[in-house]
């Protein structure tokens, strides 16, 4: 059992964002520091599943249209978080809401909206 949600972020995603989240004990991960930048949505989305992290991003029409997808072949995903554009401490504060109330296993297969 994992208790704790391990993040990778898009690279829409202010990385004060990360920074914050490790500064509370939080594993974070960034698109930039994973190498990943300008990878596509399927790629960045296989990337957090393979690191086992649930995926943070802006972009709601793609990564909606990514979770039907992973269910309807019945592939697993580590959680995907939709945040608004907000200043990141905000962004930060909605995410410690999830954060801080489920397991990393509770939120296999998610999609939260933040």
């Amino acid at each position: 059992m994992k208790l704790f949600i391990d993040l990778y972020t898009d690279e829409d995603v202010d990385v004060l964002v990360a920074e914050m989240l490790r500064g509370r004990g939080f594993d974070v991960a960034t698109t930039r520091e994973a190498g990943q930048l300008g990878r596509n949505d399927d790629d960045q989305l296989a990337y957090a599943v393979a690191q086992q992290r649930a995926f943070l991003t802006h972009n709601r029409t793609d990564f909606e249209m990514l979770a039907e997808t992973y269910f309807q072949r019945g592939h697993q995903h580590y959680g995907i978080i939709i945040a608004l554009r907000h200043p990141p401490q905000e962004i930060v504060r909605r995410l410690l809401l999830v954060l801080d109330q489920m397991t990393a296993d509770e939120f296999i297969d998610q999609l939260r909206y933040i």
